[in-house]
């Protein structure tokens, strides 16, 4: 549970996404986390006391006014005895409140007499987000040192498409848990592999096989790795996408050129291969181009590739303590993902489904199935790549205890 021990000070303002903090205070809690509670009275209007004190455990603070909440907790001390405070959902209204200083009611009152950090997770219909007044209030937010998660972009309640909508519950606890685990702290100490994007399989100088797969999944976990406090190597196949900051980064062709190059950054505790490996290359690729002749395509004789999740998995004095594969799967998921975990003798599976319609090549978003060498599967929400990469990660450091 990685953010054991953390205090974090939830105000709930209102708005049709207030229902979403009920799922975010079980997720916050089950990483470890306490969470004291602010309704507001507009919040009030969208979600009960009793529900948020139900999954909080704790009393829900509403009235600045109330003679027992000031005995018990004043707005002081309830500002102050969290590390982190966050605004979710934060209305137009409390953000205007926000950004001019008031103290008008409890939850405001606790902000403006706050010295710990403060996020903010806006949501509000389209035109409200996109008003000049909300624009140089959030600017005037951020200029105070204010974090924000979101919005994004979607339908709203209201029937209105477009920014503006609360970001998902996913998104918000892991922003939550980059900021409060320290970055030299989660797996300082530990050395991870990671391998992302395609491998292209020369045909001929000119031509190649290769996937759809952008590279985005992967970059972002080493990414994550590294903001963790890992010391990480991304192995990537050709991808468009930039370095990411804090890792040492070795760019490849090809299956054989990823496997030597991840035996090269051996020994390490961690492996994870997110990369979509060719499964087969061309035997002996043409070292011209090669030319129509009007006798029809030429024979292309297939070789296959080394595996190189399995041959990182083998057991070894170099096996990584945990190897986490990735299964692109179109059709029947967990079942394939649960006789990869098994074949290749993989820790975990992260199994996707990668057909075209999920759009999941290429794209932002990935719906992750987990599944463990003892058969446990467990269903993740859609959610953005990041935030695949931020639970991973979080995963990785319970794996470990976490601590280097």
């Amino acid at each position: 549970m990685v953010l054991q021990g953390r205090r974090i000070l939830l105000i709930i303002s209102g708005g049709i996404a207030a229902f979403k903090s009920l799922d975010l205070i079980r997720r916050l809690r089950e990483q470890g986390a306490s969470v004291r509670c602010v309704l507001t009275k507009g919040g009030a209007q969208f979600v009960t006391p009793l529900s948020v004190s139900a999954l909080s455990e704790e009393k829900v603070y509403q009235d600045i006014f109330s003679l027992t909440d000031e005995a018990e907790m004043g707005h002081i001390n309830l500002s102050r005895e969290a590390d982190l405070l966050v605004v979710a959902p934060a209305s137009a209204d409390i953000l205007a409140r926000m950004a001019n200083g008031l103290a008008s009611d409890l939850a405001t009152t606790a902000l403006l007499a706050t010295d710990k950090p403060v996020m903010v997770v806006p949501t509000m219909n389209v035109r409200m987000w996109e008003h000049a007044a909300t624009e140089a209030n959030i600017a005037t937010l951020e200029a105070r040192g204010v974090m924000r998660v979101g919005p994004v972009e979607g339908n709203m309640a209201c029937g209105e498409y477009g920014f503006g909508r609360m970001s998902e519950v996913e998104d918000v606890v892991a922003a939550i848990t980059e900021h409060l685990v320290p970055k030299s702290g989660l797996l300082a100490g530990r050395r991870a592999i990671v391998t992302s994007g395609p491998t292209h399989e020369a045909i001929d100088p000119v031509r190649y096989i290769a996937n759809r797969s952008s590279g985005k999944q992967g970059h972002a976990i080493a990414a994550a790795l590294a903001r963790n406090g890992a010391d990480t190597v991304l192995v990537s196949g050709p991808t468009a996408l930039p370095d990411p900051a804090g890792v040492t980064m070795v760019k490849v062709e090809s299956a054989r050129d990823m496997l030597a190059a991840c035996e090269q950054a051996l020994p390490a505790q961690i492996a994870v291969c997110v990369a979509a490996v060719s499964d087969w290359r061309v035997a002996a690729a043409a070292s011209q181009k090669l030319k129509k002749n009007g006798n029809g395509p030429p024979p292309l004789e297939l070789a296959e590739n080394p595996d190189i999740l399995r041959t990182l998995a083998k057991a070894g004095n170099k096996r990584p303590d945990l190897v986490v594969g990735f299964a692109a799967e179109t059709e029947n998921v967990v079942a394939n993902a649960q006789t990869k975990c098994k074949a290749k003798n993989t820790d975990w599976i992260l199994a996707n489904d990668v057909s075209p319609q999920t759009g999941t090549f290429g794209g932002d978003a990935n719906t992750i199935q987990f599944v463990d060498r003892a058969d446990t599967v467990e269903h993740w929400p859609t959610m953005t790549k990041d935030a695949v990469a931020e639970r991973l990660v979080s995963r990785i450091g319970s794996h470990f205890g976490g601590r280097a």
